[in-house]
């Protein structure tokens, strides 16, 4: 089998043309041509600014600006988030918040520049993604170009001589190449065959995902919503704005938009380790649920653990929080019960040390008679290390020595003024402290089970003996969330697919030549230079030698269907290759 040499003369303009003509298609990008822009004509500068636009380096620019646009919106307090971290960020930094008020970088996300970038990404993959389909659709239609007259010219390739018919050796690389999946037909004297469409299919395939994911990420803002919602053991939750604690949604959405369902909280579990370095830490985390669908759904059950919501249509509830409510009964002077309820309060540490405040707001009289409120600092630690330990924190999360400790105040709470209150912080500017026998704040620790007597007859404060506990959920409602992963999915599939596939084509030409023994070329070229082009050649060419194999003996010199510096062909396994 025979090579090549370096030999070849220097060709021609028109070779040139055949080559390029060969190598043509073998990509979907736009071609680059130099605008012929008017000196001052609108229709010039809006076709350069389109071209400029739908280009893969202004995309990726773009894409790059959108990733560092995001960034300041997830550093910087936003709006739409967490309204109090931002007024904090405001008070502490009142000129930087100027600045960023004119930027908008408290609302990056909605913000004209962000939405800017957003949209012109948009437009130009679209710009781009339109095109190049019309052009793969066009290739897929086609049939790959004919053999160029000098396949000795290209990267790849290999030529022998044979005592087999042209025909014959024609029919065999037909064969041979559809066999190995090529799109191959015949062109006059030679075999043309092209593979590796896929790697057009997946850079189309990530472009569009692309474009997926844009869309289900602007849908999912403008239509999200997320609550917060706290539910002691036995209590629960319809799925009503009045229901939430706290509630923040994207712009177009509406109450309408949210899933009818509700769920009741039955049982609160929660186990931890007790020894070694995770000591503390759940090992056991998880809310028994009972949960209805719909206005009459039938009630079902169920458990929610953290990474595992519980899923209602497009709403999903997470357990995000857990922490105890002791039951607290609060009588006046004459034994009257004016409070019996559970109070949730907030964990301060892993160990669930936890504070928070009981408020007596209606149905109290002081022993004169005279309506009063009553307000009690809450501090509770499940495990107390004891008076020895000298200080109020909790050891361990689990309810082994739970203690609570209250500190007692009476007067006006200031929930009449019609200010909103936070239901964990006491407003104490009209309250009177109660006072002991030392005329300091009246405070006490209790036990499950214990009663605390407030001072000069005003009343008791009694612990429940049973310590409730309450789970934290939120309910995150963000539709699109679906179709931004199978983009995600699409676009990595896409992309493997557009580096690892690479669009080759093969052409076998069969010629009598002069001597009347047929001469064989192979010549393969690439998108861009691998070994692939080469090793896949030699590999079918080994194949096709074995079916046509070389000539008995040399000749003397080529034939007329030879290109000048070829050898005669060598006895050999496979084909050789440049």
């Amino acid at each position: 089998m025979s090579k090549t040499t370096a030999s070849d003369p220097a060709p021609s303009a028109a070779e040139d043309q055949d080559l390029g003509a060969a190598g043509s298609q073998l990509s979907t990008a736009p071609k680059e041509e130099a605008p012929h822009l008017p000196a001052l004509g609108v229709i010039g500068w809006a076709r350069w600014f389109w071209r400029q636009l739908t280009s893969m380096r202004v995309a990726l620019l773009l894409l790059l600006l959108l990733s560092l646009g995001a960034i300041p919106g997830s550093l910087i307090p936003q709006t739409g988030q967490d309204e109090t971290k931002v007024a904090d960020f405001r008070e502490a930094h009142p000129t930087l918040s100027d600045v960023y008020d004119k930027l908008g970088m408290f609302h990056v996300y909605s913000s004209v520049w962000f939405s800017a970038i957003y949209i012109l990404l948009f437009v130009s993959l679209i710009g781009c993604i339109v095109p190049r389909t019309w052009q793969f659709v066009g290739q897929l239609r086609g049939r790959p170009p004919g053999a160029p007259r000098r396949l000795t010219r290209l990267p790849a390739h290999t030529t022998w001589r044979t005592t087999a018919e042209p025909e014959q050796v024609r029919e065999a690389a037909l064969a041979l190449l559809k066999k190995r999946r090529f799109r191959a037909h015949l062109a006059g004297d030679a075999v043309a065959a092209e593979k590796g469409y896929l790697r057009e299919v997946g850079n189309l395939a990530f472009h569009i995902a692309l474009i997926v994911m844009l869309v289900a990420f602007a849908w999912g803002q403008l239509y999200k919503s997320e609550g917060n919602k706290l539910i002691v053991e036995g209590q629960g939750f319809s799925n009503t704005l009045t229901q939430y604690d706290d509630f923040k949604s994207g712009s177009l959405f509406s109450s309408d938009d949210l899933v009818p369902f509700s769920f009741h909280l039955k049982k609160f579990t929660g186990t931890y380790e007790r020894t070694g370095p995770n000591k503390g830490t759940p090992r056991v985390y998880q809310a028994d649920l009972t949960y209805s669908s719909g206005a009459y759904g039938e009630e079902r059950k169920t458990t929610v653990e953290v990474n595992h919501p519980l899923e209602i249509g497009d709403s999903k509830v997470y357990l995000v929080s857990h922490g105890y409510a002791p039951v607290i009964t609060v009588r006046d002077g004459k034994g009257k019960v004016v409070f019996d309820d559970a109070v949730p309060l907030l964990p301060l540490d892993a160990n669930v040390t936890s504070s928070g405040v009981v408020k007596v707001l209606d149905g109290y009289r002081n022993p004169q008679g005279e309506k009063e409120q009553l307000g009690f600092n809450a501090f509770f630690v499940p495990t107390f290390g004891g008076a020895a330990s000298g200080t109020m924190l909790s050891q361990f999360p689990a309810l082994d020595y739970p203690v609570l400790a209250l500190s007692a105040y009476h007067g006006d709470l200031g929930t009449d003024s019609g200010i909103p209150q936070s239901v964990y912080q006491m407003d104490k500017k009209n309250m009177k402290e109660f006072k002991d026998s030392k005329g300091k704040l009246f405070k006490k620790l209790l036990r499950p089970g214990e009663t605390m007597k407030l001072p000069n007859g005003a009343g008791s404060v009694t612990v429940g003996k049973d310590v409730k506990e309450w789970a934290g959920f939120q309910v995150v409602q963000q539709p699109g969330s679906g179709w931004a992963l199978a983009g995600a999915l699409a676009a990595i599939g896409g992309l493997a697919a557009s580096l690892f596939i690479q669009r080759r084509r093969v052409w076998v030409r069969a010629v009598r030549g002069a001597d009347g023994v047929t001469v064989v070329e192979m010549a393969g070229l690439g998108r861009s230079e691998s070994a692939k082009v080469p090793e896949e050649l030699g590999d079918l060419a080994g194949e096709l030698y074995e079916q046509a194999p070389g000539a008995p003996g040399p000749a003397d010199s080529p034939g007329p269907a030879q290109e000048p510096g070829t050898e005669n062909p060598v006895p050999a396994e496979g084909a050789e290759q440049q």
